[in-house]
């Protein structure tokens, strides 16, 4: 059966309605956005430039600042030159694309940081074996299979949404294209697609997080025996990727493990995950890992002196 679409472009309400509420959110933004890219190109540039940041954690830390830049840069873009648009208008093929790379990258975060706590594990509770075990040829597998994992989780979620019937209205609730507000725009009864999307966020998001959770309890129980000094040190590590985990866990949580979506407040808690979440996670990991803030000072020493020179 042929799939009866009559709508070639979508138009967004945004986030605020309220003409000063626009201008107030393209002013917070647009900087929100670009210390979003500014911070996280940072890292990658640290990381792979200092030679003290060689570690697996490191490697795996600049491939987290990628997925974030590419994560943001998949809406907050549109959302932000849409702004002070009049009308807010994005094509179906271009929402198309949006949805499949914000789902693509949000995917391959969540199974960044669980490759991540992963790596915490084998540091703390199997040091004698961490250069062995994560190896660099392994680094390169565990990354690439993130990314892969995020792009077959964005094919299902997208062949489940180009297969409803689109016939009108075409205006979507929300500021970027996501599945929940385009689900309600079909015109067609979409429980079996979202009872497709819930089943498949959900093995993302419950068995990563069980394998995070499960993580980090084997390495509380592991540090009962360390002395005072080492649980510090490898808290203060793990500290950094728990509160990332947090902040973008919940509110994935929140959006995604629902069969469907009508609080008015999922905007709101986008909002968090789009742009507020990457944005602080190069500020998370600089503040309190010393190599990180020593390697920032080499390399600003270091283009100081050229600048010199």
């Amino acid at each position: 059966m042929a799939v009866t679409n009559n709508v070639t472009q979508f138009i967004f309400t945004g986030l605020f309605q309220d003409r000063e509420a626009q201008i107030l959110s393209f002013v917070v933004f647009l900087p929100v956005y670009m210390t979003t890219m500014l911070g996280n190109g940072l890292i990658i540039l640290i990381v792979n430039t200092s030679k003290s940041l060689n570690s697996p954690m490191y490697f795996f830390l600049s491939h987290l600042s990628l997925v974030e830049i590419c994560y943001s840069s998949s809406t907050v873009p549109k959302f932000i030159s849409g702004i002070l648009a009049e009308n807010k208008t994005i094509s179906f093929d271009g929402c198309m694309t949006q949805l499949f790379f914000f789902h693509v990258f949000g995917v391959a975060e969540i199974l960044l940081l669980t490759v991540m706590a992963y790596d915490r594990y084998v540091a703390i509770c199997k040091p004698l074996h961490y250069m062995t075990i994560m190896s660099r040829p392994v680094c390169h597998v565990l990354v690439f299979s993130s990314w892969l994992g995020g792009m077959f989780h964005s094919v299902v979620q997208l062949l489940v949404t180009v297969q409803l019937p689109f016939c009108g209205p075409n205006v979507i609730d929300h500021y970027f294209c996501d599945l929940h507000p385009l689900f309600k725009l079909a015109c067609t009864d979409t429980f079996v697609a979202g009872f497709v999307v819930f089943v498949d966020s959900g093995l993302f998001m419950v068995i990563s997080l069980l394998f995070l959770i499960s993580s980090y309890v084997v390495i509380l129980v592991h540090l009962r025996n360390q002395s005072a000094e080492g649980r510090r040190k490898a808290l203060s590590t793990c500290a950094s990727h728990i509160t990332v985990v947090l902040l973008f866990f919940v509110p994935g949580i929140f959006v995604y493990l629902r069969t469907s979506s009508t609080f008015t407040e999922d905007k709101l808690v986008a909002v968090f995950y789009t742009m507020i979440t990457p944005m602080l996670n190069p500020i998370i990991y600089s503040l309190r890992n010393a190599e990180v803030k020593i390697a920032m000072k080499r390399l600003w020493r270091k283009e100081v002196n050229l600048g010199v020179e």
